[in-house]
């Protein structure tokens, strides 16, 4: 499986490929970060953010997207353009067929580190193992997206079954009702 990892930012959006199945090594792709000049115009930016996206999406062909999750923090700017590129990104992906899976930062540093709580030291050193490199990625943004990536392949099969079992679960769980109802009629 090839997986685009994406840390969502305005300023710097990290990007990793990954590429593996659980249970074996893992290979790095390509890694890099789309950056947007701060005080350009939002639009600008997104439109900056949707072409970085694309170009990772021509050049690597991942099957899926695995993007952080936004989740609320105190500054309201930084969570909107969280927000914002994040959409860009799940837009583009989308726009071509290729699913999206959101992953929590805490689940991402859990799958590679142990810990939901592990630093971006910790994150970082731990994709550099797992991947084989030589240096932790730059910026910081670059190892989150590769441990984004590396998140999603881990998890993906188990979260499928768990998908497969719930989805198999509501199928039954209507003829189980529509039966029970037919013999309570019956002894009436």
């Amino acid at each position: 499986m090839r997986v685009l990892g994406v840390d969502p930012g305005l300023t710097r959006c990290g990007v990793g490929v990954v590429e593996g199945v659980a249970g074996r090594p893992l290979t790095m792709c390509g890694v890099g970060v789309v950056r947007t000049p701060a005080d350009a115009e939002l639009g600008l930016r997104l439109v900056a953010i949707e072409q970085g996206i694309e170009r990772w999406l021509d050049d690597y062909r991942p099957e899926v997207l695995a993007v952080e999750r936004v989740f609320s923090q105190h500054n309201v700017s930084t969570v909107m353009g969280t927000a914002q590129a994040s959409a860009v990104a799940m837009l583009c992906a989308s726009r071509r067929g290729i699913p999206v899976a959101l992953h929590t930062p805490s689940e991402v540093k859990a799958a590679v580190s142990g810990s939901g709580r592990a630093d971006k030291a910790q994150v970082g050193a731990m994709v550099t193992r797992l991947l084989r490199l030589d240096a932790p990625p730059k910026p910081a943004d670059a190892a989150d997206a590769l441990a984004l990536a590396i998140c999603h392949i881990w998890r993906a099969p188990a979260q499928n079954r768990l998908q497969q079992a719930v989805a198999a679960h509501k199928s039954r769980t209507p003829v189980a009702r529509s039966v029970s109802t037919a013999r309570k009629g019956r002894t009436s």
